[in-house]
Order: C-alpha cells, then structure tokens, then sequence
C-alpha cells in the first residue's frame, strides 16, 4: 500500500518540498508519495488529526503554522525547547512532532563558516523558524541578535537563551548590521509571489558580512541581489536548508539515508524552470 507523506502550510502553492521528497521516494525505490496541502491556522489541529486518522505517515510543517502545531503533538524534547515543529511522524499510532529547521541551518552555515563559537549573527523574525535556528545556533556559542517588527516578541524568544538579545525593525538595525557577522533572514519577505520585497538593503551590507536566506522560491531573492549589489563575499540561499532539514524529516520517516544530491537536483531544476 502505497505510504502518503505532506505538507500543510498557508499559503503552500510555493512549497517544493513535494518535488524534493518524491524525487527521494523514486530514487530509493519507496512506494510514497508527497503532497501538498493548504492549512488555514484556525484549522490546524483539526488538518493533524485528519491526517492521522487517514493514515498519512508523516508531515511537514511550514509558515505560519509551526508554533500553533504544537499543541496537537507529542512533543520531542528538542522542539519542545525551541517552542516549534515542522515535522510529525505518525507511525508508532501517535503523532510525534520534531524540528528539523535549526539542524538544517547549522549544518549549511558551518559547511559556509566554519566554527560559529563567538560570531555575531542577526536574525530578521521572530517565527517559528527562527526560534529553531536561534536555539541551535544559541548552543554553539554563536552571539545571537533577533529583530522583529515586534520587538516584545523577540524579547520573549532570546529569554530562553543563554547569549541572545532583541531589537525592532527600526533604528537600531543599521548598527546591528554593520556589527553583525551573519545576518540569516527567517522571515517570508521575498518568497514569491513578493519576490521584490527585502528588510535590508545594499545601503546597510559590508562586503565581510554572510548573508543568508532562508527563502528558497525564489532561489536568488531580493535580500541576496541587495547583498550582491554592496559586494557581499558569501552568500546563501535556502536551498541546502531545506535540502538538510527535509533529510533529516526522510530520516525520521523511513529510518532510511536519504539521497542528498538527488534531493536538492530536484530542487535546483526545478527553481530554475520557473525562473
């Protein structure tokens, strides 16, 4: 019998999770299919327990749904911390739910750094995505700024971590920048279809500074033209984050290696046929 695997999130039609994960299915001969599914907030808990009661194997779980989902999961201790999840295995007849995000970010941006002990890094939101990388980045000694437009709301977010402090979307920005060693962009500004929008410009960027998006589609957003117009030397997209934390998802689900290049081939190709 075929196994059914997904995506919720609102809005969704953006997602290439479902391109990313049936290439894996096809590649390691798993009869699986992924799909996507549009998931209002308010219906969250009800779209979790239609799923288990289907027999779907396993979920993910993206914007903005990722904190709410929370409430309708055994929890792992790790995603318990971080206040977040983006994935729920079914199979043991409950619904456990992980975060796989903070892992997925780590590995890209030690694979692009290095060691992150001691690094100012500058994270723009406040969501559900940037508790999980802020908490493992946290862990590795890294200096951990959070803007958000609410500035209460980040507040909140860095007092359960040991090396972290907020600012607002304001004033303060511009010397957090120029100050800063990493700036990780957590939010959806620049995910299509607002691929013109970007909270930092040229103007604020240092050639020395590593900029990272965690918007994927589109694979080259505003926020990375803006850092390549002001020279920026190192510059991520958010292609190997969800490449990295969807392995980690397939690993969960299927207790089986997962084939990385084949994953983010599928990704990349086809990022560049709608571009």
């Amino acid at each position: 019998m075929k196994k059914i695997f997904g995506i919720i999130g609102d809005p969704i039609e953006h997602s290439l999770s479902p391109v990313m994960h049936n290439a894996a299915f096809e590649k390691i001969g798993l009869d699986a299919v992924y799909l996507a599914f549009r998931v209002p907030v308010a219906k969250v808990g009800d779209a979790i327990n239609g799923a288990k009661s289907l027999g779907i194997a396993g979920l993910n779980v993206t914007i903005p749904l990722k904190e709410e989902a929370l409430s309708f999961v055994d929890v792992e201790e790790v995603a318990k911390k971080i206040g977040a999840i983006n994935t729920i295995d079914f199979r043991s007849g409950t619904q456990v739910g992980y975060n796989t995000d903070g892992l997925g970010s780590l590995r890209v941006l030690e694979e692009t750094v290095g060691k992150l002990k001691g690094k100012k890094v500058l994270i723009l939101g406040a969501g559900g995505a940037a508790k999980a990388i802020s908490f493992y980045l946290d862990a590795e000694g890294a200096e951990v700024t959070l803007a958000n437009r609410t500035k209460e709301r980040a507040t909140q977010l860095v007092s359960n971590l040991r090396n972290a402090n907020s600012i607002s979307l304001g004033a303060e920005l511009k010397d957090c920048i120029a100050d800063s060693d990493i700036l990780i962009n957590t939010t959806s500004v620049g995910m299509y279809p607002n691929v013109d929008a970007a909270l930092v410009t040229a103007d604020l960027m240092l050639p020395e500074l590593v900029v990272f998006d965690i918007v994927y589609n589109p694979m080259e957003t505003k926020l990375l033209r803006e850092a390549k117009k002001a020279g920026v030397k190192r510059i991520i997209d958010g292609v190997m984050m969800l490449v990295y934390q969807g392995t980690a998802s397939f690993r969960i689900w299927t207790n089986r290696e997962p084939p990385i290049k084949v994953m983010e081939k599928a990704v990349r190709a086809a990022l560049s046929r709608e571009w």
